[in-house]
């Protein structure tokens, strides 16, 4: 009997604590209340310092707490002047700084990624599922939208453009040497697999022989074969005018096999299948650039159309017009906080 009772109180004892341990979870850390009250519990808190630890790699001390808590209060008092001051988001502008999200990735790993592994990468690089991640863009797109409705013409007046005189200063004295690396030029046909998927990676391998086979080393027929696959439904993919430099990042996006074969190849050449990280590719070489320092009047690498200088100008313009945004972002977050009634921290809950 008394060893149930025992058993009883240790039971009892550990829902007490467990109901205790989140009703701390639920107080407030902070109050918002530019136009209304929103809360901060530390739920809210201790979510974003695991979601940035995992970003980052390592554990947040006390300090780096406290100032994520800063920038979730001056989040939502740019979020809260925003709809005292009628500043809003339209769906359109979200989807459109989502549409640039993916092209930037389709850049990044050599093909459009479909909606599951855009937000398979969204999770891997954010830590935010898509819906978390919209909610997201959303606030920091209507933020952006709220501070230059306020400061657009401090910032305009406080950005200077670089002048000739600079330009040519920062590359002779830069951190930055401009050395194009060698390029590979080339048209591709690639074959998509999801890497996990061994089936469908079987397949891919399939119709990439196949393909292979009809073409051969003919690029007259890679060219036609190439039109088959900007056909919205065709079961492989095309794209013209690539140009890769031959470096980590190339090999990180397209494989060892591609860095072997394609930088061994001469202009015209069509190669065989040659296995991607995400794809099975046959190229078709279109230019090869060596390797050489560039000077100003160059074009910068990499098909920009622009030269060094021109990119260098417009370097220095945007880091000029960043250090100018967030002086003025620090300026309007201080007009936001200031007086007592924006806000209220409760330092005696933020506890781990």
């Amino acid at each position: 009997m008394n060893m149930k009772r025992a058993s009883l109180c240790i039971v009892l004892g550990l829902l007490v604590s467990a109901l205790a341990f989140a009703q701390s979870d639920l107080q407030n850390v902070a109050m918002v209340n530019l136009v209304r009250q929103d809360p901060i519990t530390l739920r809210m808190l201790k979510n974003e310092v695991s979601r940035m630890e995992k970003t980052m790699g390592r554990t947040l001390n006390n300090t780096e707490r406290r100032q994520v808590l800063d920038v979730m209060i001056n989040e939502r008092l740019a979020l809260q002047a925003a709809e005292r001051d009628r500043v809003s988001l339209s769906e359109t502008e979200l989807n459109q700084q989502l549409d640039a999200y993916r092209y930037q990735m389709a850049q990044q790993i050599g093909h459009e990624p479909d909606d599951r592994e855009f937000a398979e990468r969204v999770l891997q690089g954010t830590g935010l599922d898509m819906p978390a991640f919209r909610e997201y863009l959303r606030r920091q797109l209507l933020t952006q939208k709220y501070l230059m409705s306020k400061k657009q013409d401090t910032i305009r007046g406080l950005v200077k453009e670089p002048t000739d005189a600079e330009v040519s200063y920062e590359f002779e004295v830069g951190e930055t040497v401009f050395v194009q690396p060698r390029l590979l030029g080339f048209s591709m046909i690639n074959v998509p697999f999801r890497p996990n998927d061994q089936a469908g990676k079987a397949r891919a391998k399939t119709i990439a022989d196949r393909i292979a086979a009809e073409i051969g080393r003919d690029a007259s027929k890679f060219d036609e074969t190439a039109q088959r696959g900007k056909v919205r439904g065709a079961e492989f993919e095309a794209a013209d005018s690539n140009i890769l430099p031959r470096n980590g990042e190339t090999r990180q996006i397209m494989g060892d096999d591609f860095i072997k074969v394609g930088f061994s190849m001469r202009q015209g050449e069509v190669s065989r299948v040659i296995e991607g990280v995400q794809g099975y590719h046959i190229i078709k070489v279109t230019q090869i650039l060596g390797k050489k320092f560039l000077e100003l009047r160059d074009e910068y690498p990499l098909g920009s159309r622009s030269t060094i200088q021109e990119y260098i100008k417009q370097r220095m313009y945007l880091q000029r017009q960043q250090i100018a945004v967030e002086q003025v972002s620090q300026e309007l977050i201080s007009e936001l906080r200031a007086g007592n009634r924006s806000f209220q921290v409760f330092e005696k809950n933020i506890v781990w």
